[in-house]
């Protein structure tokens, strides 16, 4: 058990049980030291600064009635016993590392919810035929070690060899780090839950996109992780003199990138709502102003709810590539890069959330796709779960200007504690 003074006000908000009190304590934790950098949010997995916001958030879990322990790949674990000793659990959580220059309530906004609903129920002396387990994981957001999702994977046990040779931006081992947490490269695995251990895993996040907020809803229901493929494209043209290059005889890398970009665009609009298709990165070379570019790579990340639709949307832009190269006399490379396939969020456990926003809110919730990729999609290979989103101001996230209505959050906060006094009338 993981101990932590938490008598400073600044670091345990005086606010009640609920989702008020989670978006200040996400606050909280948005300044130093539980952040790399003094003035922005970086908390990359197994730094100064994660270890800080985990031993205050093992304070809180242990506060809120429940037993800390840390596991072997470094994920925080709280447990609230149901009412038999070794139950299997329900477990609730999210990420407690971020990106640099972040937000405050990615990912660390469901952990703190999950620390909330348990604080509830303590104060109610309620217990269920189930235990409550929430988890902050470690490292989603790879913004460390050049893997995303490491430990998430550990838990589902995904992590079927050691992990080896990875090391950060600063040359330090994943190795190194573990030891420095007194943790060991080798037992990483060993964070593997068996089978039978997890009922269920329920993840609320802020949204991350602007569906929410256009529609006037504070929650919605995730009813799949989108599929996602992500290419490398290359596009050889001919450099030349931008005084003496004809424009009839030019072979332009860039001209053709851009008429490229125009037309993955063009089919990322004409399929579903839940379809994108983004080009985020471009480099041209060799970059001068009085030469044609020669060439140009980037990137194309194609995304949906449906591994079909996905699939079909970048066949249709590999195809529009390969005519426009031929007709533009360039060379072009389209190499896949990641291909992440769609989950599903449990039918039976996404009715029940639903069931628990109609409750809660009075009105029949949104349900939606995520194009966002999140813990939940990997612990899928270890239990059924479901998600729940909660509006965030302009759609924005993993930037300082992320930011969340208290009201909103306490509305998710009652969704999940509908969810989890339903959820025991349906569990085995």
């Amino acid at each position: 058990m993981i101990s932590s003074d938490c008598s400073d006000p600044a670091t345990l908000p005086a606010s009640g049980p609920g989702g008020v009190r989670a978006v200040e304590r996400c606050d909280a934790l948005g300044i130093a030291p539980y952040s790399e950098e003094p003035d922005r949010l970086f908390r990359p997995y197994l730094s100064a600064a994660y270890r800080a916001t985990r031993d205050s958030l093992a304070g809180w879990m242990q506060a809120a009635g429940m037993k800390t322990r840390v596991d072997a790949a470094g994920n925080l674990v709280g447990r609230y016993e149901g009412l038999t000793p070794d139950a299997p659990a329900l477990l609730i959580g999210s990420h407690i590392d971020s990106v640099r220059d972040a937000g405050r309530y990615d990912g660390m906004l469901g952990v703190l919810l999950g620390v909330e609903v348990v604080a509830r129920y303590a104060a109610l002396g309620q217990r269920f035929p189930f235990a409550i387990e929430v988890i902050g994981f470690g490292d989603e957001e790879g913004s460390r070690f050049p893997v995303s999702m490491l430990t998430s994977r550990a838990v589902a046990g995904l992590l079927k060899d050691v992990p080896t040779g990875m090391q950060d931006a600063a040359g330090v081992s994943l190795q190194a780090a573990l030891a420095e947490e007194g943790l060991e490269l080798e037992h990483m695995p060993e964070a593997a839950r068996k089978p039978g251990e997890i009922l269920a895993y329920l993840e609320a996040h802020i949204e991350q996109g602007p569906v929410l907020e256009a529609e006037n809803r504070a929650v919605g229901v995730v009813t799949a992780i989108a599929a996602q493929y992500r290419f490398r494209v290359s596009v050889q043209g001919v450099a030349g003199h931008a005084g003496t290059m004809p424009m009839t005889l030019r072979q332009d890398a860039l001209a053709a990138a851009a008429e490229a970009v125009l037309a993955i665009e063009t089919i990322g609009q004409s399929g579903p709502s839940d379809l994108v298709a983004t080009v985020g990165q471009l480099t041209v070379a060799p970059g001068v102003p009085n030469v044609v570019p020669g060439e140009v790579v980037f990137s194309i990340d194609v995304r949906a709810g449906d591994a079909a639709v996905r699939n079909a949307a970048a066949a249709e832009i590999r195809t529009a590539l390969e005519a426009l190269a031929v007709r533009r006399k360039v060379t072009l490379d389209m190499t896949l890069q990641q291909d992440l396939p769609a989950t599903p969020c449990d039918a039976a456990l996404t009715n029940l959330l639903s069931n628990a926003a109609r409750t809660t809110i009075g009105d029949e919730p949104r349900r939606m796709v995520s194009g966002a990729g999140h813990d939940a999609m990997v612990v899928a290979a270890l239990a059924p779960v479901c998600m729940l989103f909660i509006r965030c101001e302009g759609g924005i996230s993993h930037n300082p200007a992320e930011a969340v209505d208290p009201s909103d959050v306490d509305q998710a906060f009652l969704v999940m504690t509908r969810f989890i006094e339903d959820f025991a009338g349906h569990c085995p």
